[in-house]
């Protein structure tokens, strides 16, 4: 298994930055590309540990060591074999997944761990350059037809994985692009769209078919009628309603969900024009700490924002394991993107108690708890970036008993069926409508599986089909 030695020899190296003053005049990815020699040295460090708890802590079971050893050899149709059996797009959570298999990785007991993540970048980026198969190849024709609606990471999941078994997919995205918060959510400097577009070709070459700017409920397309033209309907939503913070002044112009903000900025980066919610000279706070508000953080700076702002109500996370968060658990640590390093101030412990202005907003009332002192700080533009609160089920009346659940998400059965839907043909539903807001290769994890459970259904028995989780509810 790779080089028995490489942990003690090799130090953890990922790639490095393209320097701050040149990646704010543009809006490409931060990172400057890897050697294969320093990739093979990085895939040596996996370390044989016999038990692989990464492949635990990752949601696909993908195959790390092995991929891991291809890189070291530099064999990349092996590793790409090992790695698109397992995940259909390792070119974005290479990008964009935030690692839960290096939290499980043996070598960070007591070191650190491997370069998972990138090391999967690099075998997809690898896969396409020379041309080796990136999805799984169609079976023959089964006659069904499946019918998916919403084109994030869960419903392009399904879409792949039923498509590879031979059945008909639609996929029916409310939007006038597809992709989800993949093309309109993720800023271009964490994955540039060329990235989506070209998966997006792979799928149309295998027989998908997209169709943008349909709504399904109400004012568009019924429920039944897709019911009616499928043998099966896959809802894959997302989670987009928006958590706001319901103080005094939250109405004010100037306030906005931090999706609002991302979607007209990358909107206007594709279009080659300025977005009409700009940071450009204007005091910017963004009230949140994970990811969003990060890509919200990078896209500001890139926008020339004149200074800004990153609050938190919680309290800063530690810089190691703490004990109540044992290995191999994802713990909650101090992170800092490539965004936190390219300029503004992080706040934690610090709650809102009001947005200030007369029609707009000109500053932000909040209280440091840390100090227990209440402080008033300037802000022309303030991006709510708080997570989400489920899915929007009202237009397709699923927004009550017994379709919902304590968390307002969809609930589904062990198979993945959407509690006592009427009708003769199945409604399924997976991903953030039915686990909550999370990360992407859950969604990936679920929209797999959930299309083994469809594929059991259309074939009236079993699927060949891996299924990698189980539905959140039922695995509590």
């Amino acid at each position: 298994m790779g080089k028995v030695t490489g942990f003690l020899e090799f130090d953890r190296s990922g790639p490095r930055y393209r320097p701050v003053p040149v990646r704010l005049r543009d809006w490409r990815e931060v990172y400057e590309p890897q050697s294969d020699e320093e990739l093979s040295q990085q895939g040596a460090r996996c370390m044989d540990c016999g038990i692989p708890f990464c492949m635990q802590g990752c949601p696909l079971g993908n195959r790390i060591p092995v991929f891991n050893d291809g890189v070291f050899k530099q064999q990349w149709e092996r590793a790409a074999s090992q790695l698109f059996a397992t995940n259909n797009f390792p070119e974005f959570t290479g990008r964009l997944c935030p690692a839960p298999c290096e939290s499980a990785c043996v070598l960070a007991i007591s070191s650190q761990a491997v370069t998972i993540e990138r090391l999967e970048y690099e075998v997809a980026e690898h896969a396409f350059a020379l041309g080796l198969a990136v999805s799984t190849s169609s079976a023959p024709e089964s006659g069904r037809r499946v019918a998916v609606v919403g084109s994030g990471p869960a419903g392009l999941a399904v879409a792949a994985q039923l498509r590879s078994v031979g059945h008909a997919v639609s996929v029916y995205e409310r939007s006038d692009q597809i992709g989800g918060l993949l093309r309109y959510g993720i800023p271009e400097f964490k994955m540039e769209k060329r990235v989506l577009d070209r998966r997006l070709e792979v799928m149309r070459a295998s027989g998908i078919k997209f169709y943008t700017n349909v709504t399904v409920g109400a004012g568009g397309t019924p429920l039944r009628d897709l019911q009616r033209n499928h043998d099966a309907v896959v809802l894959a939503l997302g989670a987009t309603r928006p958590r706001l913070i319901p103080v005094p002044g939250a109405d004010l112009i100037g306030v906005h969900p931090a999706m609002t903000y991302l979607e007209a900025s990358n909107r206007a980066v594709t279009a080659h024009e300025t977005s009409p919610i700009n940071a450009a000279g204007q005091h910017v706070i963004i009230l949140g700490g994970g990811d969003t508000g990060a890509d919200c953080l990078g896209t500001a700076h890139r926008q020339g924002a004149l200074s800004v702002h990153q609050i938190e109500i919680m309290d800063r996370p530690p810089d190691e394991r703490p004990a109540d968060q044992p290995w191999p658990t994802m713990a909650r640590l101090f992170k800092t993107t490539s965004a936190h390093e390219e300029g503004g101030d992080r706040q934690f412990s610090t709650e809102t108690l009001a947005f200030l202005g007369d029609d707009r907003v000109r500053a932000i009332k909040l209280r440091d708890h840390a100090s227990d002192q209440i402080v008033e700080l300037p802000a022309d533009l303030v991006l709510i970036a708080a997570g989400f609160l489920g899915p929007e089920l009202a237009g397709l009346e699923l927004d009550g008993a017994p379709y919902v659940n304590a968390r307002s998400s969809l609930a589904v059965s062990d198979q993945w069926r959407l509690t006592s839907y009427p009708g003769e043909t199945p409604v399924f539903a997976c991903g953030d409508a039915v686990r909550g807001q999370s990360l992407i290769v859950w969604a990936i994890a679920e929209g797999r599986s959930c299309a083994a459970a469809v594929d059991t259904h259309l074939r009236g028995g079993a699927t060949t089909l891996p299924a990698p989780v189980v539905p959140y509810e039922v695995s509590w």
